[in-house]
């Protein structure tokens, strides 16, 4: 999470540095007053803005400097420098500026600017809307919402969610909130203040039960009716549950929501033994939170290797080395027969204690609000480029969009936390009648331990995988190459790198 800011350091730019201190291309950074600075020279043009980004707090002078832009290079943030807008997800709140000048061969950084309002952007094309539903309160219908309102869309936004809190911070549920080490005031993604003061009517513990696309109304449980001139549909997904007996029991969670993680941190302040059945990205983040409160973890997977099907054989085997080092272990190529309690039976017909099970074998689309609809559902809701479905004024993004990919050429639907909210950036846009493709190279970023992974790109299937550095020294980037090219792209600690990757293919798009 955020980093501790701590005393500025570096050059006081106030008082002026060399410019040849400064070449082009680079950045620097320095402090104004008690404010730590990045100072980027772009040709003739100087730039200072905050040094840390919004999102997480991570340092934007290891990030990549592109156009007139910063990328920070934890998640992939995009800042614009002229103005310090949060251009992309998952940042969402600007960075500040500061006025530049140069004299007698030396630059200053003087005032802080003043915040001006984003402008709308121009461009839009028909008639501009009164009345924007938003079915769902995850990553995708935060982001429209948050969007609609910068883009100072005046008329009505309801948002309908049937959890029982606002919109939260999902990926660190899975890693430092479960893990401790993170502060509940860090997950809500804003405060329930946020949604009075910009006039979002946020209806929590609310279902959606019909979109009525002829009358455009979308029916609620207690058979209320809310009007819309534009629809969202940002129903996430849901989890997989557990098919075996005993799975019903009070002490086997899933994780999803941020009642679910409360619930396993409840029943870790007391435990001992844990169970996690599935080797995914938040199985083993869920292990890696455990193991960090010092519960003995055992995790039950299908797979040969973990996450093999993602990345593949050499970061599966390093991963599965990562976790054993920390005390995990793995029970692989198998699968839980039954629950009994606290005991755990195995298909090899071992059996595990366990005071409770935290099951993390993936998740499904919720489409069936989509599909009672009648809207064209395809293993997912299928939008066009402009995040559109087959009804209109109905749009989709986050978890269930099924779209157009042009980087894989292929139509793709992914359950990454960053794609979801860039999608509903978009999705608000071309509801205020912008066409805007949603032209984005997917990312995800996955945290276990101190190792951080991140991937851009996608790749369902790949002919080679080209390793550069090395994987076991925590030190590497890996392509996945085929038909000709490189679909994806993961990394740890190489991070400049697989920011360039990303925008290489976001500049490449097959033919």
């Amino acid at each position: 999470m955020a980093q501790d800011q701590g005393k500025p350091t570096g050059p006081d730019l106030s008082q002026g540095i060399a410019l040849a201190d400064v070449p082009d291309g680079s950045k620097l950074v320095g402090r104004c007053g008690d404010e730590q600075v990045l100072l980027v020279c772009r040709g003739t043009e100087l730039f200072a803005v905050s040094a840390t980004c919004t999102h997480y707090g991570g340092p934007l002078v290891d990030g990549l400097v592109t156009d007139d832009t910063v990328r920070c290079p934890w998640h992939h943030a995009c800042f614009d420098l002229r103005t310090g807008e949060a251009l992309r997800a998952p940042a969402f709140n600007p960075l500040a500026s500061w006025a530049v000048e140069q004299r007698d061969g030396r630059i200053f950084v003087s005032e802080k600017l003043k915040r001006a309002t984003p402008k709308p952007r121009s461009g839009g094309s028909g008639q501009v809307p009164e009345k924007i539903v938003i079915v769902g309160g995850g990553a995708a219908g935060f982001a429209a919402a948050e969007m609609l309102r910068r883009e100072q869309f005046q008329g009505s936004i309801v948002m309908i969610s049937d959890d029982q809190s606002p919109p939260v911070d999902r990926p660190n549920l899975s890693k430092d909130y479960l893990a401790g080490k993170a502060p509940e005031d860090w997950i809500p993604l804003r405060s329930e203040k946020f949604y009075s003061k910009n006039n979002i009517d946020l209806r929590l513990k609310t279902e959606a039960v019909h979109v009525d696309a002829r009358s455009r109304q979308v029916v609620l449980a207690d058979g209320g009716r809310i009007p819309y001139d534009r629809l969202l549909l940002a129903t996430g997904a849901e989890p997989v549950r557990l098919a075996v007996p005993g799975a019903d029991q009070p002490h086997v969670h899933t994780l999803r929501s941020f009642a679910d993680c409360k619930a396993i941190i409840a029943r870790a302040a007391t435990a001992r033994r844990a169970v996690v059945v599935g080797a995914s990205f938040i199985g083993l983040e869920v292990a890696a939170a455990l193991r960090s409160r010092d519960i003995d973890t055992h995790v039950v997977a299908t797979e040969k290797r973990p996450m093999e099907r993602v990345l593949g054989p050499q970061m599966g085997e390093f991963i599965r080395a990562l976790h054993e080092a920390h005390g995990v272990v793995f029970h692989l190529e198998e699968t839980v027969g039954s629950i009994d309690g606290g005991k755990v039976k195995l298909s090899s017909g071992d059996t595990l204690a366990a005071d409770f099970i935290v099951v993390g074998i993936g998740v499904r689309p919720r489409t069936g609000l989509a599909e009672a609809a009648g809207l064209v559902v395809d293993r997912g809701v299928a939008v066009n480029a402009f995040l559109e479905t087959s009804a209109p004024w109905i749009f989709a993004a986050g978890d269930i969009a099924r779209w157009p990919d042009p980087h894989s050429g292929e139509n793709i639907r992914v359950e990454h936390w960053v794609v979801a909210e860039r999608q509903g950036q978009t999705a608000a846009l071309n509801m205020l009648g912008h066409r805007e493709k949603f032209v984005a190279v997917p990312f995800f970023w996955s945290q276990h331990y101190d190792v951080p992974i991140n991937y851009v790109g996608h790749a369902e299937r790949w002919e080679e995988i080209v390793v550069e550095g090395d994987i076991a020294a925590r030190y590497c980037l890996l392509r996945f190459n085929g038909n000709g090219r490189t679909l994806a792209v993961a990394s740890v600690f190489r991070d400049v790198e697989i920011l360039e990757a990303e925008v290489a293919m976001e500049h490449t798009v097959p033919v």
